[in-house]
């Protein structure tokens, strides 16, 4: 996996320079960062995307409007990474991306940040319903991560980092699956609606299979930031 640490800031800060500042970031473009995150789109291919919307834009006779949202460079983002993977970068490049990684990586960063989602998860303010069942999700998951922690503590090595995702992909997958079953029906058609409207000065940029990603991390991220609940993936240490 590559860049753990960057891909998100870097695409932020990449976006805010070319716009000129201004706004920050919306829920709809880390949703979407993520939706490229998770289809394996290198960095570097969203960030020659979002060269190449701005180069665009800015040979148009007329700019009355500012480009508000990532979902404009959509488009030149998936191009960027049909390009790159065309030209085959080879072994040598896939290997020096590997190294890079893994920088920073060390085994009691990968542990704090492992137990201080176990506490986070432990404080959410969870929704009430009859059967404890979003809680109980929470405390099995706080339990596990604080396992995993302590195998990483006690072996003193770095793990294997395409595992150690995987066992904390299914953990917040579980989690998101108490909490979409908790949920009041009516407060998710809502949050889906709010996502539509967002997302429709944009649709004719992407596919859609992506906007129906795009809509799922959307649902997703509110609901962690409703009731605050962390990420679990190393992406967001």
């Amino acid at each position: 996996m590559e860049n753990y640490f960057n891909y998100f800031t870097e695409i932020e800060e990449q976006f805010l320079r070319r716009r000129g500042g201004g706004l920050l970031l919306t829920t709809l473009d880390w949703a979407l960062i993520e939706t490229w995150k998770d289809a394996g789109i290198p960095l570097e291919a969203v960030l020659r995307g979002i060269d190449a919307a701005f180069d665009r834009y800015d040979q148009r006779p007329s700019k009355s409007r500012k480009i508000n949202s990532l979902a404009y460079c959509s488009q030149e983002v998936l191009a960027a990474a049909e390009d790159m993977k065309e030209a085959a970068v080879g072994a040598s490049g896939e290997e020096h991306s590997s190294n890079k990684a893994e920088q920073g990586f060390e085994a009691e960063t990968i542990v704090a940040f492992l137990r201080r989602n176990a506490e986070l998860l432990d404080a959410a303010k969870l929704p009430y319903s009859a059967e404890p069942y979003v809680e109980a999700v929470a405390r099995d998951s706080a339990a596990a991560l604080r396992k995993i922690a302590q195998e990483i503590a006690t072996n003193k090595a770095l793990p294997k980092l395409e595992d150690l995702e995987r066992r904390l992909t299914v953990l917040e997958e579980k989690l998101f699956a108490a909490l979409l079953a908790t949920t009041a029906d009516e407060k998710l058609v809502a949050v889906r609606a709010h996502a539509d409207r967002e997302l429709a000065p944009y649709r004719i940029k992407m596919m859609a299979a992506q906007i129906e990603q795009l809509q799922k991390q959307y649902i997703h991220k509110f609901l962690l930031e409703k009731y605050g609940l962390p990420r679990l993936s190393l992406f967001y240490m």
